[in-house]
C-alpha cells in the first residue's frame, strides 16, 4: 500500500525523505477507506517505512483490524533518496535534463548528492522478500501482510514481480492510499492486482494460492467472494 496524499503531493513539491511531512485531511480519510478494505483481510504483520505519511497510514490499518497484528518499521522501504532534488517543486525538475532520463532510463539514474534508482529498487526488493519468507515461515503460505511504503519504491517492487526492466518502471502506477497485492511463490512472484483504490478484498482472507499459476486462468475466487466492491471511491 502506498501512503496517503500528503501535503507535499497536493503541493507539487518532491518531499523525498524530508522529515514531518504528514498526510493531509484527503490524505487521512484515504488511508481510512482502505484500512476499511483491508479489514476484510485478518493479517499477519504490517511494516511501514520510517517516514511519518507512511507510519500514519499504516496505523490507520493496525487501528481497522480485529485483532492488531504486529507492526514494524522498515529502513530499506524507506523513500528514494533524491538528494539535491529533495524538497523542490516537480514542475521546476521537470526542466532538468536528468528528468528525461529518469522517465525513459532510470537504471541509468543517481540523483545529485543522493542514490540510485538500481540501488534504490534493489534494497526494496530485498526488504520485501525477506518479510514475506518471515511471514510464510511463521505464519504458513498464503499469509496476507501489508507494507506500507512509497510510490517508486512499490513501482520498483512491482516491476521486478512483472520480471520488467527497470526502465519500463515508469508505465506503472501507484497512487495515494492503492493497494498492489503481489503473491511470491515457490516459483516466481505473481501480480494480482495493481493501483487499486476501491473494491473488494475479501477473498485474500482465506489466503493465497502459492503454487503453479492455473493453465488457461483458472476460476478466481468464488462467487460469494467477488461480490461488488463495499466502498466506492
Amino acid at each position: 500500500m502506498r501512503h496517503g496524499r500528503t501535503t507535499a503531493n497536493a503541493t507539487g513539491l518532491l518531499a523525498g525523505r524530508t522529515p514531518g511531512v504528514a498526510l493531509d485531511a484527503h490524505g487521512r480519510d484515504q488511508a481510512a477507506r482502505t484500512g476499511d478494505r483491508i479489514a476484510a483481510v485478518p493479517v499477519a504483520g504490517v511494516v511501514s517505512s520510517p517516514l511519518e505519511r507512511c507510519r500514519e497510514t499504516a496505523r490507520a490499518i493496525v487501528e481497522r483490524q480485529a485483532v492488531a497484528p504486529p507492526s514494524s518499521v522498515e529502513e530499506e522501504i524507506t523513500e528514494c533518496d533524491y538528494g539535491r532534488w529533495q524538497g523542490r517543486r516537480l514542475d521546476d525538475l521537470a526542466k532538468e535534463d536528468l528528468w528525461r532520463t529518469v522517465q525513459s532510463h532510470p537504471s541509468a539514474v543517481v540523483f545529485p548528492g543522493g542514490e540510485s534508482m538500481t540501488g534504490m529498487q534493489a534494497r526494496a526488493v530485498a526488504a520485501i522478500r525477506r518479510h514475506d519468507a518471515e511471514i510464510e515461515a511463521e505464519h504458513g503460505p498464503g499469509a496476507v501482510w501489508v507494507a506500507v511504503s512509497h510510490g517508486d519504491i512499490i513501482k520498483s517492487v512491482l516491476a521486478d514481480a512483472l520480471g520488467m526492466h527497470l526502465d519500463m518502471f515508469q508505465r506503472l502506477e501507484a497512487g495515494p492510499a492503492s493497494v498492489s497485492i503481489v503473491s511470491y511463490g515457490a516459483v516466481s512472484p505473481r501480480v494480482l492486482a495493481i493501483n487499486t483504490d476501491s473494491g473488494d478484498l475479501s477473498w485474500l482472507a482465506k489466503g493465497v494460492h502459492a503454487g503453479d499459476a492455473a493453465v488457461g486462468g483458472g476460476a478466481g475466487a468464488p462467487a460469494a467472494e467477488a461480490a461488488a466492491p463495499r466502498i466506492v471511491t
